[in-house]
């Protein structure tokens, strides 16, 4: 797999859903909820492009699990990073149902806080995913 296409791209998105919730908090932070909800949105979508283009990435895979060590570990490494992004997108979706319903105060906002941060160390293991399964794997 060429590290600088499907990854690359993805990895473009995920960082960019890592700003788009800091934008989010940012905008708790400052009483701004119609903001927080329009970035917790942009949030929540790219996580959903990162998950679909993911599943893309494993259809059109030229191994399986199967072939070699490299493709057992792969799929078992990215697939669990999958999973936490997917847990990881639930945990946004309710914390934007949360923001709609006003649960979220400039001082009472630590549903949000636990969501971003679970988001953005999802963002950091990817980064480690990138550099080993892709960049470093691939060679």
């Amino acid at each position: 797999i060429n590290p600088w296409d499907i990854p690359a791209f993805n990895t473009l998105v995920l960082l960019t859903s890592g700003a788009s919730v800091t934008w989010a908090h940012h905008a708790i932070l400052a009483g701004h909820r119609k903001s927080a909800i329009t970035a917790l949105i942009v949030t929540i979508i790219l996580a959903i492009i990162f998950t679909d283009t993911q599943i893309f990435e494993y259809i059109e895979a030229p191994f399986d699990m199967a072939d070699s060590v490299y493709g057992s570990t792969f799929y078992m490494a990215t697939g669990f990073h999958g999973f936490h992004v997917f847990v990881g997108t639930c945990f946004l979706v309710v914390c934007l149902v949360r923001l709609n319903q006003f649960h979220f105060t400039k001082n009472h906002h630590f549903g949000f806080e636990a969501a971003a941060w679970y988001w953005h160390f999802v963002d950091v293991v990817w980064l480690f995913l990138f550099v080993t399964m892709y960049w470093w794997g691939g060679v």
